[in-house]
């Protein structure tokens, strides 16, 4: 019977086969002991010399990293496995020999595991990532379908900007400028007046030429867009998605957390409502905190950030910031028009912001206002302005970065290990 080491499980006392790579082995005179991956998990093979012939034993014994095999033999049970059970070998059938694979049972520097990067996804921590990375998705798309979303995808080829053009790829689109997407929230915006509750999920880009361990030039955004929904109303459905991705990676990614060695103990007070702070409020507190040149009016910096996020030791939502420092299309707050009714959202141990959001502005002549003061052509945001101009309503939404809550889910230290091919400053390889 062929299986698959997820599912090995189920055939307890069965003989299965299973088709594999060698990740690790260790062996005495008696027993090779083969640490087994198929994609869908590693496991442990017992090669005993008594229980099989002498060629078998000795393939067993000289089999080499990453070489591919069928191998065969009785699933048992082992309570000093992380996953319950081992393999007892009866027969190996190698596929593909493998020699001097690169990446060893040792350290190696990051940018060699980079330059490696198609190689090093067969880590074992590497691969408990992205299990979580696709665990996230699975929840994302669960959440949304049962909260009555669209899924609705914009174009990564775009005529102009949400955001301004300071941060975009430039590119040609026959005899015209276009650009690769650092937002689809304006399109969803669009589809919103269509379907009230949308979401898109891809990828955007922006040309910032940041090194730190928050930013990647490619990087994945889920953006929702909410028609008849003000500001309170989004913080509410932002609040219960991320409650809902954590518990569900706590759930069904034990294994995977485990070999991070993730502490899941903030992970797992994570519950709505999170706590909030006016921009207002953080700034006081910052300057509390010894961030004495911190000025109303400037944007926060990582170690604003955590230094705020430490505090409630929780996602923190931190609200109403200035308008001078936010994009054009957002909503003025009534109590001060000196802010914007908006928020992101920060992770707790200093992860940073994964969730920027807003209620957009529904008024048409405020809008045009504003395109106008942010010095944007008109012309470019035309479409934007129908959406005004034809049953304008009051409408929110907001994007969560993928990577980013990847890193702080998992717990991994930089984004680049969240994306399974990283596009960084100086990286378009592999």
């Amino acid at each position: 019977m062929k299986t698959t080491i997820k599912q090995a499980k189920q055939h307890i006392g069965q003989e299965v086969t299973i088709g594999a790579w060698l990740h690790n082995k260790r062996s005495s005179g008696k027993i090779a002991f083969l640490q087994l991956r198929d994609g869908t998990g590693f496991m442990q093979g017992v090669a005993v010399k008594s229980e099989l012939d002498e060629e078998t034993f000795q393939l067993a014994k000289d089999l080499t990293q990453e070489t591919s095999f069928y191998i065969t033999g009785t699933i048992t049970e082992d309570d000093r496995s992380d996953i319950g059970y081992e393999m007892q070998v009866k027969s190996i059938e190698v596929i593909s020999e493998s020699h001097d694979y690169p990446i060893t049972p040792k350290d190696h520097g990051t940018e060699f595991l980079m330059d490696h990067r198609h190689l090093w996804l067969r880590s074992r921590k590497q691969h408990a990532v992205m299990i979580i990375r696709n665990e996230i998705i699975r929840a994302t798309y669960e959440f949304f379908n049962e909260h009555g979303f669209t899924k609705i995808d914009p174009p990564i080829l775009t005529a102009s900007a949400p955001e301004g053009t300071s941060e975009l790829f430039q590119t040609q689109y026959f005899d015209q400028d276009a650009y690769l997407s650092q937002s689809g929230q304006l399109y969803m915006e669009a589809a919103a007046m269509a379907y009230n509750k949308v979401f898109s999920f891809g990828p955007t880009f922006r040309a910032e030429k940041s090194k730190t361990r928050r930013h990647l030039i490619e990087f994945w955004m889920i953006e929702p867009e909410m028609a008849f929904c003000n500001h309170e109303e989004s913080l509410e459905v932002q609040e219960q998605y991320v409650t809902h991705i954590v518990q569900s990676v706590l759930k069904n990614c034990e294994l995977e957390l485990k070999a991070l060695d993730r502490d899941t103990t903030n992970l797992e007070k994570v519950a709505t409502p999170f706590p909030r702070i006016t921009y207002d409020d953080a700034v006081e507190f910052l300057k509390e905190q010894g961030f004495e040149d911190i000025e109303w009016g400037e944007d926060f910096g990582a170690p604003h950030e955590t230094a705020i996020a430490n505090h409630f030791d929780l996602p923190v939502f931190i609200t109403n910031y200035p308008t001078k420092i936010k994009p054009f299309y957002m909503q003025p707050n009534p109590e001060n028009e000196d802010t914007v009714l908006c928020a992101d959202l920060i992770a707790p141990e200093g992860y940073g912001e994964i969730i920027g959001g807003s209620e957009r502005i529904n008024d048409l002549s405020l809008l045009e206002q504003r395109i106008d003061e942010y010095g944007l052509d008109a012309d470019s945001y035309d479409y934007y302005l129908d959406l005004r101009r034809y049953g304008s309503v009051p409408h929110s939404g907001f994007g969560l970065g993928l990577e980013r809550t990847v890193a702080w889910i998992s717990g991994v230290e930089h984004v680049r290990e969240t994306s399974p091919f990283p596009r960084l400053l100086n990286r378009l390889y592999p």
